[in-house]
């Protein structure tokens, strides 16, 4: 059975309907009428427990996994570039970010933009070298199939800026059909591959992904995204790696996801469902989509071209006061280069760097009242739960 734990150890009291939050309304019935709400203490606070979002065929046992279904892959380690590391020490973590996002055969054909390689990894070793003076310790670079992941490359950089760690992904990034590759192809292709990469490691460099990706953007769940999204349910499954989605906010496809995510017995506790900060105008359906079980991506801080900084600041302050602190993961999406965008054309986005929360939104929050213990929350406490299932 897929559960989100009671934080307390108190008796489970059932709540009567009528005291069924409002945001629970927001959801479709088919999602809504699976979910009960007990009080977590006797302060009131409040947790959800999925009580039928129950994968076919499997008991989940006290430590949240799958016990007849999930792989052993060390718990509470997390697998990065140079290794595992124990959860406890990942630090401050940003949980979306990139190296570099290419497209893979553009640049093999046509390599003038992209340049010198050595001096590539240069600046990426100095940019991503700055971090951990400002309180990061780890990175998740979550760039996949469809987006230039190169790990060979990422790993020569990780190993010049040993004070990070950086956490790597298996997946596809597509927003309508799979690729050409696996079209023709049965869909257990792509899920072996995922699986391979988690457990063998990825492109013969030893290197295991320790994170999922997919993405699900304004055309929503068409017949590719949705062979994606379940080829990366099933290879969480199988592996109990955690699973992050690109999602396009203001489509408000949360709940088709999880629909989804629900069938293929995904444990709700490790996926976040990214780009969520990009919806400031909605904070009732991001909270809806945390309640379900949904940790948001609040993770695009610097793209001031969907939202501002100070609207994006300003909404995880709403949701922290809302109590939602322990469902929010906080990043940027920033990389050292993109191709998908013509010299210069981003240089207004002069925010969008790797610092940039560190530099700007906690000291924001921090002046609109977030305590530390929130903070430490969205970048400590709550990445290590979601990557290694502790």
């Amino acid at each position: 059975m897929v559960r989100l734990r009671a934080r307390s150890r108190a008796p489970r009291a059932r709540l009567t309907a009528s005291r069924t939050p409002p945001v629970l309304n927001r959801l479709p019935r088919s999602i809504a009428g699976r979910v009960s709400w007990w009080p977590a203490n006797e302060a009131g606070g409040q947790a959800w427990c999925h009580d039928q979002l129950s994968a076919p065929g499997g008991v989940r046992d006290d430590s949240g996994v799958e016990g007849t279904r999930a792989m052993s892959l060390g718990a509470h380690q997390v697998q990065t570039v140079l290794g595992p590391v124990d959860a406890g020490d990942l630090g401050r973590t940003l949980m979306h970010e990139h190296v570099f996002v290419l497209t893979a055969d553009v640049q093999q054909n046509y390599p003038e933009e992209w340049g010198d390689e050595d001096a590539r990894v240069a600046d990426a070793v100095r940019r991503l070298g700055e971090l951990p003076g400002h309180g990061i310790s780890t990175i998740v670079d979550v760039t996949v199939i469809g987006q230039g992941r190169d790990i060979s490359r990422v790993k020569r950089i990780a190993q010049q800026v040993p004070g990070l760690n950086i956490v790597v992904a298996t997946g596809c990034y597509t927003f309508d059909e799979v690729p050409l590759f696996f079209w023709r192809r049965p869909p257990s292709v792509m899920t072996e591959f995922f699986v391979r990469d988690i457990t063998e490691g990825i492109a013969g460099t030893g290197v295991k992904a320790g994170m999922l990706k997919c993405a699900v953007d304004e055309k929503g769940l068409t017949p590719g995204v949705e062979r994606v999204l379940r080829s990366v349910a099933q290879a969480h499954v199988r592996t109990n790696t955690p699973v992050t989605i690109h999602t396009h906010a203001a489509g408000r496809h949360g709940p088709a996801i999880l629909e989804v995510l629900r069938t293929e017995g995904a444990d709700l506790d490790r996926v976040v469902l990214g780009h969520s900060g990009d919806l400031v105008a909605d904070p009732d359906y991001l909270q809806a989509m945390a309640e379900a079980g949904f940790t948001l991506g609040m993770d695009r801080f610097g793209i001031d071209h969907f939202a501002t900084f100070e609207d994006r600041s300003a909404l995880v302050a709403e949701l922290c006061r809302r109590g939602l602190a322990d469902r929010m993961v906080l990043s940027h999406d920033t990389c050292c280069y993109i191709d998908w965008f013509a010299p210069g054309s981003l240089d207004d986005l002069r925010q969008w760097h790797y610092l940039h929360v560190s530099q700007d939104v906690l000291p924001y929050l921090r002046d609109h009242g977030v305590p530390e213990d929130q903070i430490d929350a969205m970048l400590v406490r709550n990445p290590a739960r979601i990557l290694s299932g502790a």
